[in-house]
C-alpha cells in the first residue's frame, strides 16, 4: 500500500469512525444507562464486527450483492425495521439509573457485532475503505491490512462516544432527565436512517 493510499485510509477511518453514527448514538446511550463497564461488550462487538464485515466485503460480499441487486434492496428494508426497532428500545430504557431491576439490558458483544450487517453507516465505511482505500486489483492481504487498521483507529474513536454516555451519568440523577436523553437518542437514530430513505 502505498503512503498516499495509508494515509487517506487513516485519515478516512478516522472520521468516519468518530463522526456520529447508529453505533456511536447507541454506544453513548449503552454508557449512560448502564456504565462503562457494561458497555464494554457492545464496543468490542462494535469494533470486531466490524472488522470481519470488511474482511468478509472485500473477499466477495460486495460482488454478491452486485450480482443479486434484490438481495442488497432486502438488506436495506431489514435495516430500516431494525434500526426503528432499536431507537423504540432506547427510547423505553430504564428511567432510573439505579433502578435494581432495569427495564432494559445493555447491547450484547453479538448483537453489537450482528448490527454490523444491517448498520447502512457501516455498510458506506466498509465499501469505501475496500474500493477506495485499498490498492486495485485487491488482494486477501490488502483486505486485511485494511481491516486491521480500521479496527485499531475505531476503537478509541468509538471510546470517546462511550466515555461521553459514562460522564453524562452525572446529569441524568432524574427519571425526566434520563428520559429526555433517551428520547434524543431515539430520535437520533431515527435521523440516522435519511441517507436509506432517500435513495428509496
Amino acid at each position: 500500500m502505498t503512503y498516499s493510499l495509508l494515509s487517506g485510509l487513516v485519515l478516512f477511518c478516522f472520521v468516519s469512525s468518530i463522526t456520529p453514527g447508529p453505533n456511536n448514538l447507541m454506544l453513548m446511550a449503552t454508557g449512560a444507562n448502564f456504565g462503562a463497564r457494561s458497555a464494554l461488550p457492545h464496543a468490542s462487538g462494535i469494533v470486531l464486527g466490524f472488522t470481519f464485515m470488511i474482511i468478509a466485503i472485500g473477499l466477495g460480499v460486495a460482488q454478491l450483492f452486485q450480482s443479486y441487486p434484490l438481495a442488497h434492496q432486502l438488506l436495506g428494508g431489514i435495516s430500516v425495521i431494525y434500526l426503528v426497532y432499536l431507537a423504540y428500545k432506547t427510547a423505553t430504557a430504564s428511567t432510573s439509573l439505579d433502578s435494581p431491576e432495569p427495564t432494559g439490558k445493555p447491547i450484547t458483544f453479538w448483537q453489537a457485532a450482528a448490527f454490523q450487517w444491517v448498520n447502512p453507516k457501516a455498510w458506506t465505511m466498509a465499501l469505501a475503505a475496500v474500493t477506495v482505500y485499498a490498492p486495485q486489483p485487491v488482494t486477501h492481504k490488502d483486505v486485511i491490512t485494511v481491516a486491521i487498521i480500521f479496527g485499531i483507529i475505531n476503537l478509541p474513536c468509538i471510546s470517546v462516544w462511550l466515555l461521553l454516555g459514562v460522564k453524562m451519568r452525572r446529569f441524568l440523577t432524574t427519571p425526566a432527565r434520563l428520559r429526555g436523553f433517551n428520547w434524543t437518542m431515539a430520535g437520533l437514530l431515527l435521523l440516522s436512517l435519511a441517507p436509506i430513505t432517500a435513495l428509496n
